[in-house]
């Protein structure tokens, strides 16, 4: 018997993460974007970076929520287990060792999802490296 795949789960290449349950919550919004970023996965909802999920070693295990630091304190208090990244200070963290990891993840994916404005940062846009010889 032939297996139909699910052509929105294509759309992510983080199933071999433990992680991977995080970003099946993106999958039917028409405008998610996955893309890998340092070794990580990144979410992006109507083009803007929302969401890193990282699973790595500390302080690259868990889940980072891509803001500006005015909306860090509003979030926090929204949000139990929230803190700002030990490294990327100007964006929130969550780690997964944390005992508040899933009902911070969860609460996350719904403001993401409901395009709260405090969540997602406009990318910079590339610049190409010129040619030195």
């Amino acid at each position: 018997m032939a297996r139909i795949l699910n052509p929105l789960a294509a759309r992510s290449s983080a199933k071999h993460s433990a992680l991977a349950w995080i970003l099946e919550a993106f999958e039917r919004d028409a405008t998610y974007l996955h893309k890998r970023m340092f070794g990580c996965d990144a979410v992006y909802i109507e083009g803007n970076l929302c969401l890193v999920v990282a699973d790595r070693d500390d302080p690259w295990n868990g889940v980072l929520v891509c803001t500006s630091q005015d909306r860090h304190a509003a979030l926090i208090d929204d949000i139990p287990g929230l803190q700002p990244h030990p490294v990327l200070g100007k964006w929130l963290y969550v780690s997964q060792d944390n005992a508040a990891f899933e009902d911070a993840t969860a609460a996350i994916t719904a403001l993401i999802l409901q395009r709260d404005p405090r969540i997602g940062v406009e990318p910079k846009p590339r610049t190409r490296r010129s040619k030195t010889r």
